[in-house]
């Protein structure tokens, strides 16, 4: 059976419907990713822990669709510096997220988990999730996979702190274990975030910065990368996807049950 909501007709959707299943939307981003990784990052990753969450939790009885990612959004004017940025207005892109969403709950389905794989979206996500449940009383997670598996990245990582902001190990590793088009003759540390503080996170994708104070002021990037991708592996973007889809499924075990 295919957890692919594009792949169903609508007799299986309106019994998928019925059975109150969980329906995924990843949400990625087409941006420039440093000289090494493709602009689709973002929107390659959302896409495969999207599929791969559902799958699993398929598996396990909960019957779960996945939507095609979200492949493009909001990205800081300071990234159009390279080419391959696209940049949606934030009003644009949470009023696109609100009306799939919107249509899902319009057909009937109650259970709607938000995958974010791009650090800009957070804010605006957060308040779509409360936009949605005062006009459908209906309430949505958001979840960003890779701050659920944060504690084991740290605990594999080779990069010191600062080395996986935006297209560092983390990104790299992960784009490589999915055979993705990255070319690690180019990667390189120039733009390590050399930027420390005990008030916003070294890692700010991973560490919940306390303060918010944006990388792309902190410290001017050379190359369009903020952090370490010299030392990423396959095999550290394996054990982060299974970190992501594990951690992500037992939140999602918990929501379904609540």
């Amino acid at each position: 059976m295919s957890v692919l909501f594009g792949d169903q007709r609508w007799p299986q959707l309106q019994a998928a419907i019925e059975s109150n299943a969980l329906v995924i939307l990843p949400i990625g981003q087409m941006e420039e990713h440093g000289p090494h990784l493709p602009v689709s990052t973002d929107a390659t990753i959302a896409d495969a822990v999207g599929l791969r969450l559902a799958e699993k939790l398929t598996e396990e009885g909960i019957r779960t669709l996945v939507l095609p990612a979200v492949w493009t959004g909001y990205s800081t004017k300071d990234m159009t510096h390279w080419p391959g940025t696209m940049r949606i207005r934030p009003q644009v892109f949470m009023d696109l997220v609100f009306d799939v969403c919107s249509s899902l709950i319009e057909m009937g389905f109650g259970k709607l988990m938000l995958l974010t794989c791009h650090g800009h979206h957070t804010g605006a996500l957060r308040v779509v999730t409360r936009q949605i449940a005062d006009a459908h009383d209906v309430y949505m997670a958001l979840v960003s996979p890779g701050s659920l598996a944060a504690e084991r990245f740290q605990e594999i990582r080779k990069s010191g702190r600062g080395g996986s902001i935006h297209a560092g190990e983390y990104e790299t590793s992960l784009m490589l274990h999915l055979g993705g088009p990255v070319d690690m003759t180019k990667a390189t540390d120039e733009d390590a975030m050399r930027y420390h503080s005990d008030f916003v996170a070294g890692d700010n994708f991973f560490g919940g910065q306390r303060v918010f104070w944006s990388t792309w002021g902190l410290q001017k990037s050379k190359t369009g990368a903020y952090g370490d991708p010299t030392v990423a592996t396959a095999e550290t973007g394996r054990d982060m996807m299974e970190a992501m889809v594990e951690n992500t499924a037992a939140f999602a075990r918990e929501f379904m049950s609540a």
